[in-house]
């Protein structure tokens, strides 16, 4: 296969998951719609509390000393959500959500109502529609391209190395598609578009490098990458709309972190 074909396996997955969410979610009603979500939102627990035991990897305790893995996931944690931040990244995602909505929108935001139609009804349901279409694009990027498979599965196709972990994340992925666009609609199908810019440019960060990451490095992105995704998951079970776009720094922070302790050492 050619480099790159992960990539577009997982955009076709995530678009036919999306197409057959949509299709499924019109005839859910609401209260299933809400317990597929949790139910998502659990599962992500369970993906990231995998990913974040990585901070016990042998490896990594190895290159670093015993003592300062956790250290590590915290500066990353911290040192990339300030840079985050900074450049607000999560106000930036959110901000493309609009964006594909507006231009994907069937109909003007501003089209009249219709006659017997209360004003502002029309504005009111088009409101909730963006929200919903912004919901679902920011959670299913998020949930997407903050895995560890994003990042080592990308820079292997890169390498050359082989697609096969980012087939895996594609077929994962449409599944889960599948569920959260029956609940949040079209703007799942949009995240496609992150999913492209994120995993392309990790491909071609690939073909440059010319080389994977050694393990310790591998495993301090990989618990960084599981702490974030604790935070998709809060955002999911509506406990707390965690900011996880302004921490992606974090995910190049980490392997920095450990070659430098590494180096220090």
């Amino acid at each position: 296969m050619f480099v790159g074909s992960g990539t577009l396996l997982n955009v076709v997955t995530v678009l036919v998951g999306s197409g057959l969410g949509v299709a499924l979610g019109a005839r859910l009603p609401e209260r299933v719609r809400r317990v597929v979500v949790d139910g998502l939102g659990l599962v992500t627990l369970l993906v990231a509390a995998v990913a974040a035991a990585d901070v016990l990897d042998p490896a990594l305790a190895a290159a670093t000393g015993a003592g300062a893995p956790l250290l590590i996931v915290l500066g990353a944690v911290l040192l990339g959500g300030i840079v985050g931040a900074a450049l607000d990244l999560d106000g930036r995602l959110v901000a493309l959500g609009g964006w594909a909505e507006r231009r994907l929108a069937r109909r003007p935001p501003h089209a009249a109502t219709g006659d017997g139609a209360a004003p502002g009804a029309s504005d009111t349901e088009h409101s909730e529609h963006t929200d919903r279409f912004t919901a679902g694009f920011v959670a299913a990027s998020l949930v997407f391209c903050t895995g560890p498979l994003t990042v080592l599965g990308s820079l292997n196709d890169g390498l050359g190395n082989g697609a096969e972990q980012l087939y895996l994340k594609a077929t994962l992925d449409g599944f889960a598609a599948v569920a959260f666009a029956a609940t949040f609609g079209w703007g799942v199908a949009a995240s496609a578009v992150t999913v492209v810019v994120v995993q392309g440019s990790l491909t071609l960060v690939g073909l440059v490098v010319g080389d994977v990451l050694p393990a310790a490095h591998v495993a301090a992105l990989s618990a960084v990458g599981g702490v974030l995704l604790v935070g998709v998951a809060l955002r999911l079970l509506d406990v707390a709309q965690v900011a996880v776009a302004s921490l992606l720094p974090a995910l190049v922070v980490a392997p920095l972190l450990v070659e430098a302790v590494v180096r220090l050492r």
